[in-house]
């Protein structure tokens, strides 16, 4: 018997040993074959350094090869530079074996077909699901498929690199937090590179985070390189989570910028070397962020949160970029994939070209205040979600919109309010000009929805 709970809408994940183990991973790995028809092609594996990942690893790649796929093993690497591998070695497929931000006995696979085109629920997880929990699996193959190491963590390095002009840039000094995830092993090689002096937090690759978890979105993780920042004096921060395909930045005054404003930052950036281009955002962003990419030119989308929507919608309108408030930036430059990383070097590169620090370069691109997320949890998520509407739509006509759950909108002030997809919670979100109307219609809202 399987965990069929390990599936999830974007990967599939659970606790080791007792919902994902060494025999779940033998069978993903034959059912991912099978599924994608990858029989006597070649799949790109890596994994990062969770404790488990080891045995986890060698077990997928017994299932991948029984199944009659050759497998190139590229050993300890970030999700952003597995991605990176599948599309420029134009491979048909490859699996990054990781949970994430998620705790140390947690791990998973993120997999992905050619292009480096994710799997997600409907397209894939839950087929490689059925295939196993049915029993009609097929048999392993009559002839294996072959084991080859390789190594892209010098070939990684300059794709990032691509993205930045270096030529001009004043030094900088960076703190950055590894949090004993992969950003430790991937960003030396680029650092190295680069006119800027790094301040290492946690670089050795432990996958018992004997520091502190490794989820720069949740504020106690960031409190370490928030005083850091401080303390050295230097030009910004950067947090990054366990596989490293996430970043958080702190400014030099130890304040750190929320996922969409950094975001908006990113497209700063990503227009003034492409004027015109098209931008997608997640309906949760800063109404900075639109804002900013209709003042330089550009064309924004707004879309539902999570890559499977991003992406597809980032190749449809060929999307120079999509950000998200929760800490995923995707380039199309990079496959379409997320990617930290490449995140962190657009915004050295934006202060490095300035001599006034980074709360600087916020100032004209900020002007709101954001409640950040906030989390309810609730017997009935529709019933809530129903009350709030009839609340406020009756109240001086705003604009309403249900493309990623409810987002209600009275000009200077909005607030969007969604169910998670995995727990009993409502995520809520308020943004408004001035704090006092931020605050007040955040409380507001906490006791209609907690009521």
């Amino acid at each position: 018997m399987i965990d069929e709970s390990i599936f999830k809408a974007y990967d599939i994940r659970g606790r080791y040993p007792d919902a994902l183990n060494e025999e779940v991973a033998r069978q993903v790995g034959r059912a991912y074959v099978h599924y994608l028809g990858l029989s006597g092609s070649r799949v790109v594996v890596g994994r990062d350094m969770r404790l488990s990942g080891e045995t986890l690893k060698d077990a997928f790649i017994q299932g991948v090869t029984e199944a009659g796929a050759d497998v190139l093993n590229i050993g300890l690497v970030s999700t952003d530079a597995l991605y990176f591998a599948v599309g420029h070695l134009e491979e048909p497929g490859g699996v990054m074996i990781t949970a994430s931000h998620n705790p140390k006995d947690y791990n998973g696979f993120k997999l992905c077909r050619e292009d480096a085109i994710a799997l997600s629920g409907d397209e894939g997880i839950f087929q490689i699901r059925d295939l196993i929990t049915s029993g009609k699996l097929p048999e392993p193959s009559e002839y294996s498929g072959s084991v080859e190491e390789g190594d892209v963590t010098v070939d990684y390095a300059e794709h990032c690199l691509s993205f930045i002009d270096t030529e001009g840039l004043r030094p900088l000094k960076i703190v950055v937090d590894a949090g004993n995830g992969m950003a430790g092993k991937m960003l030396p090689p680029i650092f190295e590179r680069l006119p800027f002096e790094y301040v290492p937090m946690y670089f050795e690759l432990d996958g018992s985070f004997p520091n502190h978890p490794p989820n720069p979105i949740e504020p106690e993780n960031m409190v370490e390189i928030q005083e850091r920042v401080v303390a050295e004096g230097a030009d910004f921060g950067v947090a990054f989570d366990g596989d490293a395909d996430r970043c958080f930045i702190v400014t030099e005054k130890g304040e750190t910028i929320s996922g969409d404003i950094l975001a908006t930052l990113v497209t700063k950036n990503v227009l003034e070397k492409e004027p015109g281009a098209v931008i997608v955002y997640s309906a949760v962003c800063s109404r900075a962020l639109p804002q900013l990419v209709r003042h330089e030119g550009g064309r924004p989308i707004r879309t539902k949160a999570g890559h499977s929507i991003i992406k597809p919608q980032m190749r449809k309108n060929n999307a120079a970029f999509g950000g998200e408030h929760s800490g995923h930036f995707y380039f199309r430059d990079n496959y379409f994939a997320d990617s930290g990383i490449i995140a962190m070097l657009t915004v050295a590169e934006l202060v490095g070209r300035q001599e006034e620090p980074i709360s600087k370069l916020l100032e004209p691109i900020d002007p709101y205040v954001r409640s950040g997320e906030i989390n309810s949890e609730v017997d009935d998520q529709q019933e809530v979600l129903e009350r709030v509407e009839e609340y406020y739509a009756e109240r001086d006509n705003p604009a309403v919109d249900h493309l990623d759950g409810l987002t209600v909108d009275y000009g200077d002030w909005w607030f969007n309010l969604r169910p998670s997809n995995t727990e009993p919670l409502l995520r809520l979100n308020v943004e408004a000009e001035d704090r006092e109307t931020m605050q007040t219609k955040r409380d507001e809202l906490l006791d209609l929805i907690r009521s």
